[in-house]
């Protein structure tokens, strides 16, 4: 430690107090973020005794310094480990990558409400379900609700705006209140069935029907009552299906963690309502050596604060963490269970989970096995270092550009490591200043604003740079290479073949090397075409939303009438120019300086 930090006086004045503690080397990174009940004990006890794990040990050995804030709560300090473990992601911290939100099933709190596939704050209107592991599972759930309480799925300008019924009304999926051939009472009764459905209480609304079906029939309302029959038997047959699922009227979240061949697996399976919903698994990084309960602590800690907690967890190991599911009952404001030896359907599900962990776990290892053969035959073909760290570590960067006519030029770079594609690493460069339609300007642009940084120092060199063209593409890449004093054996084109089929491929260096076509069968090959479809995706989504986005304004500009004012009030009230798209003639019409004419002329212009 540097001499500056004085280690056992900065112990010896840390207060007895909840708070974080961020464990920072000798060149200010951040290697760790932590909590504790009581700071003193909790940052003590590292440097005390043996390290808990290979990966503290090796942690400790690089800390230059601590720091720590103390907060006024546990719960507030585990909100701020969390937050800080996403944004630093420290390196010597157990992480699971997962930054995508959970979907739900909505239904909305219009007059005739529809069900709907939702992600986003469940703080509005309606009836939020969920959260459910995939979106496979939201809309078979929707697929159901649509089969027995045939409810609707159309967005409110096509409901609001038809005059038959549609063709989900004849297969018998919605029961058309558009048109009004179900009544809004009616309806809404459905609805709520629907409603206790997904709560879990089928059985209820099975018999519900069934003494409406009686009622019916007595009153000699038999083509009400064939409905009702129709309805029950559709809900039936899907108790009847979901029958070896289903596990009384839980709502837990379920658990497990399996490893093997030097990787982990924490699969999560949801069960809400009594109904299996699916399985999400996770593969977490830097967990060498430590213990199971460590693992699953860092999981529901970072979890659950981005997602709703259920009453109950049944997890495969007991929480390192012994107070964490006291934090989560204080955040979410309802009691937290966490079984470790569940009886009956629980461990059921326990035992189902773990086997799905399992399968899981197998599948990653063959994958990475077979990523690995593929990045070990890209080296060897390009004579680079075959030695398994530095395979792990090869860095491959691909650079493509996508425009259309010359409008909406972008550059797009795309990253291959650690055997995989980094998604969090991609780049875009917004091209401006050339010739609309010159692809050689946009690569020698994107090329020097991206390596400028490194021939600075302020970013490291890739080991493999593609570039998505042939010999001219790489010339324009030499000259910026040799402009900046860097490597240029490191650049290599991926000319397209004839009819631009994926094997037929030749790759065209920069140093002056022959150029090398590897063949259909090639693994090698196979890879670059990977990275480079990859880069062409990405700079083709980006260049289409660039295209939209330019074009947005134009279109409501080209609409008589609407001036920038107008223009304005309708993109900040329907939230940008989709929602002024998907407007009714009646929302148009609310807007301030819309007449009823000029709100028809927008609404037709649009369609």
């Amino acid at each position: 430690m540097p001499e500056s930090f004085n280690l056992k006086s900065f112990l010896a004045d840390l207060p007895n107090l909840p708070g974080v503690y961020r464990h920072i080397d000798a060149e200010d990174t951040v290697l760790y973020v932590g909590k504790a009940r009581d700071l003193k004990k909790r940052v003590s006890s590292y440097f005390r005794g043996t390290p808990s794990s290979p990966r503290i040990a090796h942690m400790v050995a690089r800390v230059a310094r601590v720091e720590v804030t103390v907060t006024s709560s546990e719960t507030e300090a585990l909100l701020l480990e969390n937050n800080l473990i996403k944004r630093l992601r420290p390196r010597y911290n157990i992480l699971f990558r997962d930054d995508k939100s959970y979907p739900y099933l909505m239904i909305s709190g219009h007059e005739a409400p529809r069900i709907a596939y939702y992600r986003g704050s469940t703080r509005g209107k309606g009836h939020f379900f969920g959260p459910f592991p995939n979106a496979w599972a939201v809309r078979e759930t929707i697929q159901i609700l649509q089969r027995v309480f045939r409810l609707r799925t159309c967005e409110d300008s096509v409901y609001s705006h038809r005059s038959r019924p549609c063709l989900l009304h004849q297969i018998g999926r919605c029961s058309a209140p558009c048109v009004e051939l179900i009544s809004l009472e009616a309806y809404r009764s459905d609805v709520e069935r629907a409603v206790r459905f997904l709560d879990g209480r089928a059985d209820e609304v099975l018999r519900d029907i069934e003494q409406r079906m009686l009622k019916a029939s007595e009153a000699l309302e038999f083509e009400q009552a064939a409905a009702l029959r129709d309805q029950m038997g559709a809900l039936s047959r899907v108790l009847q299906q979901q029958s070896m699922e289903q596990a009384g009227n839980d709502d837990a979240d379920v658990i497990v963690l399996a490893s093997a061949g030097g990787r982990v697996c924490v699969n999560l399976a949801m069960v809400r309502g009594g109904r299996h919903l699916g399985d999400k698994p996770f593969f977490p990084s830097q967990v060498e050596g430590d213990e199971p309960g460590d693992i699953l602590s860092a999981f529901v800690a970072q979890h659950y604060m981005d997602s709703v907690v259920p009453p109950v967890l049944v997890c495969s190991h007991a929480l390192a963490d012994k107070g964490l599911a006291d934090l989560l009952a204080e955040r979410s404001g309802h009691g937290v269970r966490v079984l470790t030896r569940p009886q009956g359907a629980r461990k059921a599900w326990l035992e189902q989970a773990l086997r799905n962990a399992e399968l899981a776990l197998t599948r990653l290892l063959s994958e990475s096995s077979q990523k690995a053969e593929r990045t070990l035959a890209l080296a060897q073909v390009l004579d680079m270092d075959t030695d398994e760290a530095a395979l792990d570590a090869m860095h491959v960067e691909c650079f493509d550009i996508s425009h259309t006519a010359g409008e909406a030029t972008q550059a797009s770079c795309v990253v291959y490591q650690h055997h995989d594609m980094q998604p969090s690493l991609y780049r875009r460069f917004n091209i401006v200043g050339i010739t609309p339609g010159d692809d050689y300007a946009a690569m020698r642009q994107a090329l020097s604003r991206r390596f400028a940084r490194v021939a600075d120092g302020q970013a490291p060199m890739p080991s493999l740079v593609l570039i998505d063209g042939g010999k001219g593409q790489v010339e324009v890449a030499r000259q910026v290479f040799a402009e900046l004093g860097l490597d240029l054996r490191v650049l290599v084109g991926v000319a397209k073949g004839e009819g631009r089929k994926v094997g037929l491929e030749t790759l065209v260096f920069a140093d002056g090397r022959e150029p090398v076509a590897l063949g259909v069968e090639s693994a090698a090959l196979m890879l670059i075409a990977q990275i480079r479809d990859e880069a062409h995706r990405f700079a083709i989504t980006g260049m289409r939303a660039k295209r939209a986005k330019a074009r947005t304004v134009s279109r409501l500009e080209e609409i008589e009438g609407v001036g920038a004012r107008r223009r304005q009030r309708l993109l900040a009230r329907f939230g940008g120019f989709s929602g002024v798209v998907d407007a009714s003639i009646d929302d148009l019409r609310s807007v301030e300086g819309i007449s009823a004419a000029l709100a028809e002329r927008i609404y037709f212009a649009l369609r």
